[in-house]
């Protein structure tokens, strides 16, 4: 392995440590109370360092929330791979795509809601934005997909494939804001699985013929 080589490996490993630190530490304290300090000292390392790959907290806020979009972009692409199931079949794996990504980690799924309803966006870097455009991007036209193929065939109402997707993306996103708030007040009532079911369920109803 040469020099340059095991540099980027030291670089990643780094970077990645620093990102398990901020998970913990967004966990703990949420995101307002959390500092780069805060990550420093559970990273073990010096606030200056953070700042060598991280341009603030915003951007380490955001940085987790690419790991989410990205592995729903691996699941959606193997949703669409088969172009021959039928509609019912594609939404079954759509359904189970999007229970899995909320298992994947709940955390920063719930972080990457109140991420694009923030303020936070506006500080990032444009490199990171970028990324996160072309990732959220990717999702949506991923699911317009999947809609696209059942109105294509005649299981669903006519109407524009993005359309229902973001109408899609915004009832996901809606459930889990609003249930994990809830749950907040009231540990006692968690019915955030079930809810996103009958959610998904009215949903695919409301579009069907």
């Amino acid at each position: 392995m040469g020099i340059q080589e095991r540099k980027e490996r030291e670089k990643e490993r780094r970077r990645q440590q620093i990102i398990v630190a901020a998970k913990k530490v967004f966990s703990d304290k949420g995101f307002n109370k959390a500092t780069m300090e805060d990550i420093a000292t559970e990273a073990e390392l010096s606030p200056g360092t953070l700042y060598l790959y991280f341009k603030n907290k915003e951007e380490l806020y955001a940085s987790l929330s690419l790991r989410i979009l990205q592995y729903l972009n691996l699941r959606l692409a193997h949703v669409n791979k088969d172009a021959d199931l039928p509609p019912d079949k594609k939404i079954d794996g759509l359904l189970e795509a999007m229970h899995d990504v909320y298992d994947f980690d709940p955390m920063i799924i719930i972080n990457m809601f109140h991420l694009q309803s923030s303020e936070t966006l506006r500080n990032l870097s444009p490199e990171v934005m970028d990324e996160i455009k072309e990732l959220a991007g990717s999702s949506i036209a991923a699911i317009a997909k999947i809609f696209a193929c059942g109105i294509k065939q005649g299981a669903y109402i006519d109407q524009h494939p993005t359309a229902l997707a973001d109408i899609f993306w915004s009832l996901f996103s809606g459930v889990i804001l609003w249930e994990t708030s809830k749950n907040v007040i009231d540990k006692k009532k968690d019915y955030l699985k079930k809810t996103m079911d009958l959610a998904f369920k009215i949903f695919i109803n409301g579009i069907s013929k």
